[in-house]
């Protein structure tokens, strides 16, 4: 067995660069039941940016947004609107995860800094991915704070109801014409991830648009990257909508795990969060198609919850609509009963779906 040159233990927290986290913040608490658990700021003795942290269950956003105008977190926001910045991931040795990478060709963003306070200390660490995305090494085996150091405990009068997130289970890049390959090397040569599964335009494809999409895991699989690139299509795809409104690559989605997403799904519509929509026949021939499942029917058709199956079980999605003005980032909500893939099954209804917001944008 060849022995793992970058562990990873899991996602430690997905930063967003936003124009105004205190606002934002409130969203993911009344949307998606996040409980906001800390806050960096003037308050806390940070001058330029202020931050709030959100959990749920091992799901953790940091919201930040920059206080002065000429800052680069105000550039970043300028340019690409909301967005996430940061995908931390969860080491035992970030200045090794760092060194390992860079040996490899990573880019450095941050060499390894150690960060105290009266909980202990943090090392972290910084390379550069797709766009102006960065992944940080986080290591905090001798901490024992809220998040990090320069963070204070936070609390809401608002009491969040959680809604049964759990964990992230994937995270998907956009990327440029011609540039899946070369980020599917970068992932697996610089940080030793294994290539999981290939898609292309005629897996992913409609009348009018497609895309390629190929899927990186790191060893345990606690880390999936699928990364999507357009392909050649009548009309401009989902992707080339992105990279326009987003002005580069950059993260287009989050994949949301949990164990019920009927319930899932039925709070985050009660609470106005708006899904894709597809057409009631989708389901007319669903159980030729995916065979038995546990759920009843009627609610999958009510939430507009999909369905797929492949050799191992089945899984459940729906996708919001993008949750920001630009059409950039969204999130999937998915349960897998089993199932290992990405629904490819439901890739064919869901494209269209987004071309008829596409459509309305006027943006096909």
């Amino acid at each position: 067995m060849k022995q793992d040159f970058l562990p990873l233990n899991g996602t430690d927290y997905v930063e967003l660069y936003v124009g105004n986290a205190k606002q934002s913040s409130f969203f993911y608490q009344y949307a998606f039941g996040y409980e906001l658990i800390a806050y960096a700021g003037p308050e806390t003795g940070i001058r330029d940016r202020a931050s709030y942290v959100l959990k749920q269950d091992k799901i953790r956003l940091v919201l930040t947004t920059p206080l002065k105008e000429n800052h680069p977190i105000a550039d970043h926001i300028k340019k690409h609107g909301d967005g996430v910045k940061v995908l931390a991931l969860w080491v035992d040795d970030a200045a090794q995860s760092f060194i390992e990478t860079v040996m490899r060709g990573a880019i450095p963003h941050e060499e390894p800094k150690v960060s105290k306070d009266e909980f202990g200390e943090v090392v972290t660490a910084s390379i550069k991915t797709y766009g102006e995305t960065i992944h940080t090494f986080v290591e905090r085996k001798n901490y024992r704070g809220v998040f990090l150091p320069g963070y204070k405990p936070r609390k809401s009068e608002y009491q969040a109801k959680p809604i049964g997130l759990k964990y992230i289970d994937h995270c998907v890049g956009n990327v440029g014409w011609g540039e899946m390959n070369k980020w599917v090397d970068f992932y697996e040569n610089v940080m030793g991830f294994k290539l999981l599964i290939t898609f292309d335009d005629k897996d992913i494809s409609t009348e009018y648009s497609a895309l390629m999409s190929k899927v990186v895991s790191n060893g345990n699989g606690f880390i999936k990257f699928p990364i999507n690139e357009p392909a050649e299509g009548k009309k401009k795809s989902q992707i080339e909508e992105y990279l326009d409104f987003y002005k580069g690559p950059g993260v287009q989605h989050m994949a949301i795990a949990t164990d019920d997403i009927i319930h899932t799904v039925s709070e985050l519509r009660r609470r106005g969060v708006e899904f894709l929509e597809v057409p009631a026949s989708y389901y007319e021939d669903l159980l030729d198609r995916v065979g038995k499942i546990e759920e009843d029917l009627q609610p999958l058709k009510d939430l507009n919850i999909l369905v797929d199956r492949d050799e191992e079980g089945y899984l459940l999605q729906i996708f919001t609509k993008p949750v920001q003005d630009r059409p950039t980032l969204f999130y999937e909500i998915i349960q897998r009963k089993g199932a290992k893939s990405f629904g490819k099954g439901n890739f064919k209804a869901l494209f269209e779906a987004i071309e008829r917001e596409q459509e309305l944008r006027g943006n096909l």
